[in-house]
């Protein structure tokens, strides 16, 4: 405390046992920062008016401060005081460090004074009620027997330790000053009194040992033990450069390929990453998925349902192959190609792929076009290995027995290719009974006199164009009625899926149709389907139209992005009955005229032309087969800008 050497000291006390130490230091009350008026105030505050032997400041005037240690820290064992003369060192353990603080329990009084006061005002006006305060009824409580634990709650309770603290009575003590002779004598302590070696029982280690006590020798870092199918990037890098890359990529499942050479320690060639990386994954979009059977060794089955690891490689390599063709997935159509449960489909595209509301499983990934255009002959040898893998495909189907069920399948189409002729001149018949007229606005697309053949399917469209007087929007010969009759209709095949397709969805986009087609021909055997391989957009079309279909010309919004296929839109015109018939034709002509309808809008319409006894059962139906609601507008399906 040299800044207080010069100060007078009043008094000084301590608590041993507590190591606490109080100092009452004088204050100079006529130095000119000291604010007297402010002194006199404290002073008012702590003892009030009354003179009495137990006031803080007797002098009325606050002319002392009280400083109170604390403790600076608990553990004394690693600091000493040293003391160095005449080249030597003298060093002495501490028992505690204290430092002293301003102590501020005059406030405290002073809070104290002020309630008394208060208390004492409201007294003397209840004068009236001191006889009754004179008698009090007294409770009587005896103490229940305290527990163990509850003992130990209360010798380890804040106001348990501030009592046992307040019983340890304080030791006066005489202040000595730093340069007082009893604090110079007091200081020889410091030094050490026995200088011969042979009396020092305290440092009995030789140099070296005493280094080796100052500097211990690095300890072998011990790793942490973790779980055993977790290892850390240190204890990763200790492996061959096969085994990290096959390591990483069991873990992450896909992964491109400047983030593999990112994981891996720096200066490792690229060419020997490209070599291992082929031995373990596949190439798919310019990103590296892990192979199926790195994930499903052989003689293993699915934790989920127990099936083999050969069909659980068959169906994941499908998938992966899948998205080597498109980006979107759906995980019902998937399941029903591959014939796995779904626990299992499940995992194949997580593994590779995110799930998107109301669009399916898209590839987890964008298309890594750097990777494509920088590596070239890896490029080319992956697409040979999956042109592989797809005659695998095409030889498993073609070697695979046939079950009853799909005999009955090949026996219905038989049939159904036998009464196919009959099947199509009575559709004929029926069209050309068709008014020549209809209420709905049809998308007519005409074709060039001097088309000859069929071009294979696309994502173009040709402009459209109005042709009055045709059925549906064909005219004379270009209508699908008169290319039947010059033999150039759809396929039986062709017309066979859409009919079921639209028997399942009322309302599909010419895009969603060619997707399923697309699926369809995906699923189809090894050596069936030949004659569905070169159908076009207009054949495909003309499927449609001849399945009770027609087009509804939707006004898309200019601001939409839809694609072309995804603007023309086809719904069921007739199922039969001929009520639902004049539902579905009012809601077609809404659609016809609105991009989007509000359900209020659809009930009165319907009220309108049928009634108020309309069922509401009819108008709910009748949505969800042809619709789709989205923050309160209803769309016709395919129609949603997502």
């Amino acid at each position: 405390m040299s800044t207080y050497d010069d100060v007078n000291h009043l008094s000084a006390k301590i608590k041993p046992k507590q190591q606490k130490v109080e100092l009452e230091m004088a204050i100079n009350t006529l130095s000119p920062n000291y604010c007297r008026s402010k002194g006199e105030q404290i002073a008012l505050n702590v003892d009030g008016t009354t003179y009495e032997e137990t006031n803080t400041y007797s002098t009325k005037i606050m002319d002392k401060q009280t400083f109170t240690s604390i403790q600076a820290t608990t553990n004394t064992s690693r600091f000493a005081a040293a003391v160095f003369r005449k080249g030597e060192l003298h060093i002495t353990p501490l028992q505690g460090i204290l430092q002293l603080r301003p102590s501020f329990t005059y406030l405290d009084r002073a809070d104290g004074k002020q309630r008394e006061r208060e208390a004492a005002n409201e007294g003397g006006d209840s004068s009236q009620d001191e006889a009754e305060e004179d008698v009090k009824a007294i409770t009587v409580r005896f103490s229940r027997p305290e527990s163990e634990q509850a003992r130990q709650r209360r010798v380890q309770s804040y106001e348990f330790l501030q009592r046992k603290q307040a019983e340890e009575s304080w030791v006066h003590l005489h202040y000595h000053s730093l340069r007082d002779g009893r604090s110079e004598h007091e200081r020889q302590y410091l030094y050490c009194q026995a200088m011969d070696a042979s009396d020092n029982s305290e440092l009995v280690k030789t140099p070296k040992e005493y280094l080796a006590m100052l500097m211990p020798p690095m300890a072998e870092e011990k790793m942490p033990t973790g779980p055993s199918n977790v290892l850390s990037m240190a204890q990763l890098r200790t492996l061959p450069l096969a085994e990290q890359i096959k390591t990483l990529m069991k873990n992450v499942k896909v992964m491109p390929f400047a983030n593999l050479m990112g994981l891996l320690a720096t200066g490792i060639d690229s060419t020997a990453v490209l070599r291992c990386i082929q031995q373990v994954a596949l190439l798919v979009q310019g990103n590296w998925v892990v192979k199926s059977d790195v994930l499903y060794p052989k003689n293993t089955c699915s934790p989920h349902s127990g099936v083999p690891a050969e069909l659980l490689c068959r169906g994941r390599d499908f998938v992966m192959w899948r998205f080597t063709l498109e980006r979107w997935l759906l995980r019902k159509e998937v399941a029903a190609i591959i014939k796995l449960p779904p626990e299992d489909v499940k995992d194949f595209l997580e593994h590779m792929a995110v799930p998107r509301i109301n669009r399916g499983w898209e590839f987890a990934l964008p298309n890594d076009g750097n990777f494509i255009k920088k590596h070239p002959d890896v490029t080319h040898r992956q697409q040979m290995l999956w042109l592989g893998i797809q005659i695998l495909f095409t030889l498993f189907e073609m070697k695979r027995p046939s079950r009853p069920g799909e005999q009955r399948l090949k026996a219905a189409q038989e049939r159904a290719r036998l009464s196919q002729t009959s099947l199509q001149h009575a559709l004929l018949a029926k069209k050309r009974e068709a008014p020549p007229g209809s209420d709905v606005q049809v998308k007519q697309e005409p074709l060039s006199d001097g088309e000859d053949g069929e071009q294979p399917m696309d994502t173009s469209s040709a402009t459209a164009a109005s042709l009055n007087g045709g059925v549906n929007g064909y005219s004379g010969a270009g209508s699908p009625a008169s290319e039947h009759a010059n033999g150039t209709a759809p396929p039986a095949e062709l017309r066979d899926f859409v009919a079921k397709t639209f028997k399942k969805d009322s309302v599909l986009t010419l895009s969603e149709l060619k997707r399923l087609f697309n699926l369809h021909l995906a699923s189809l055997p090894a050596g069936h389907g030949s004659a569905l391989m070169a159908v076009s957009d207009r054949m495909l079309q003309d499927a449609i139209l001849l399945s009770q279909c027609k087009q509804i010309l939707v006004p898309f919004p200019p601001q939409s992005t839809a694609a072309p296929d995804e603007q023309k839109v086809f719904g069921v015109w007739e199922t039969g009955d001929a009520l639902d018939k004049q539902h579905r034709r009012l809601l077609y002509e809404l659609f016809s005229s609105n991009f989007r309808v509000r359900r209020k809008v659809i009930q009165t319409r319907l009220a309108q032309e049928f009634g108020d006894d309309l069922a509401k059962t009819d108008v709910d139906r009748l949505l969800k087969e042809c619709c789709g609601s989205l923050s309160g507008w209803w769309y016709l399906k395919g129609t949603t800008q997502s």
